[in-house]
């Protein structure tokens, strides 16, 4: 469904041994970013499938693009921020019709998504199904460029991967019996396992420098805090707030074990969890005057998804600066807030973003 520059550059310099510009894609040190994850990474994949998960309308994307390109957010999302750091230009959605430049990497992340195959089925494009399409990138760089090439490509390249808050927060919207079948260790435990032999599979292919997100107070996100009855006080929903506890342990365990197992293996791990303890003590030191309500929805905190009121409620609210919310809808922040998480992830200490941050990885 794509083709890709690097070969057509190739081919036109072996036929006519005229040395043209873009054959510079070819570059040792050309870095790529692949990005797999749900709606905080989705750059509007969900556009083109079946789904109530989209994000292709007003007020989505009107601080930046102007117009709804199916981000969840009103502006940029942090892969958009960490290719703009990269000198990369947008990367684009797998889906998007079009021919691919895979010169620049892309985007299979899907809104709603969840490493379990069970998430939200039938309605996104899942941790799986995302994994293989990577691999049919993955064959086609191979068949274009050669096996050396390609792997060459592949191992340079960065890998943002974020999955696990749509398993973890659907089970208590949706009225499901899972945990009466599975306590929260062995459910984290599913939801890792599946994290991790995908993250091998993607090694496979010649993947070696991966960034992450550990889940900050999940619990606390204007959705579950509608969710908590009577709430007044800006409580969270604490089963969500441990289960994201349970997975940021198990997250780097195995990731300290595939650090020691993998080949080359390395690995950024930011800690959200402390910046959104720093913002939750002192919203103004970060620019916002407004950290537990969202910008846009209606109910208790605009805490039910009805921001555009395209997905069953058609009546919402939509305040007037997006710039001062932290959170743009029930489940989703805001672009400034985006950009604030991506500036650590690129830049960010050891404490923050664990052995490396990504702007090493881009100079590796």
């Amino acid at each position: 469904m794509a083709t890709l520059r690097l070969f057509l550059c190739f081919f036109l310099f072996t036929a006519s041994s005229v040395n043209i510009v873009c054959s510079r894609s070819l570059q040792k040190d050309h870095i790529a970013l692949f990005v797999f994850g749900d709606s905080v990474y989705d750059p509007g994949n969900n556009n083109y499938i079946d789904t109530i998960a989209r994000a292709n309308y007003y007020p989505y994307g009107e601080t930046f693009f102007k117009y709804p390109t199916g981000r969840f957010s009103d502006g940029r999302l942090i892969p958009d921020f960490i290719a703009e750091y990269a000198n990369l230009p947008l990367i684009p959605p797998y889906l998007q019709p079009g021919n691919h430049e895979f010169t620049t990497g892309v985007n299979f992340a899907s809104a709603g998504a969840g490493a379990l195959s069970e998430t939200n089925q039938g309605f996104v494009i899942d941790l799986k199904t995302q994994l293989s399409y990577f691999k049919k990138v993955a064959k086609q760089l191979r068949q274009e460029l050669g096996d050396a090439e390609a792997m060459a490509f592949l191992s340079k390249a960065v890998y943002l991967i974020n999955f696990g808050s749509n398993d973890y927060v659907l089970p208590f919207i949706s009225n499901s019996t899972v945990f009466q079948y599975f306590s929260k260790q062995q459910y984290v435990g599913m939801v890792i396992g599946n994290l991790t032999e995908s993250i091998k599979e993607i090694h496979k292919e010649g993947g070696r420098k991966f960034g992450f997100r550990n889940f900050g107070s999940m619990g606390c996100i204007p959705l579950l805090k509608a969710l908590v009855p009577g709430n007044t006080t800006g409580s969270c929903f604490e089963q969500v707030n441990e289960l994201a506890n349970l997975h940021n342990a198990a997250l780097t365990k195995a990731l300290e074990e595939m650090e020691t197992k993998l080949v080359q293996f390395k690995y950024s791990m930011h800690h959200l969890d402390i910046y959104l303890s720093e913002l939750t003590k002192n919203p103004g030191r970060f620019g916002f005057k407004e950290v537990n309500k969202a910008c846009c929805g209606s109910g208790p905190y605009r805490g039910i998804s009805s921001c555009g009121g395209r997905r069953g409620v058609t009546k919402y609210e939509l305040c007037s600066d997006p710039t001062q919310y932290f959170y743009f809808d029930s489940s989703h922040v805001s672009e400034k807030a985006n950009k604030q998480i991506a500036q650590l992830m690129w830049s960010g200490p050891p404490n923050i973003t664990g052995p490396y941050n990504l702007k090493a990885f881009f100079q590796l």
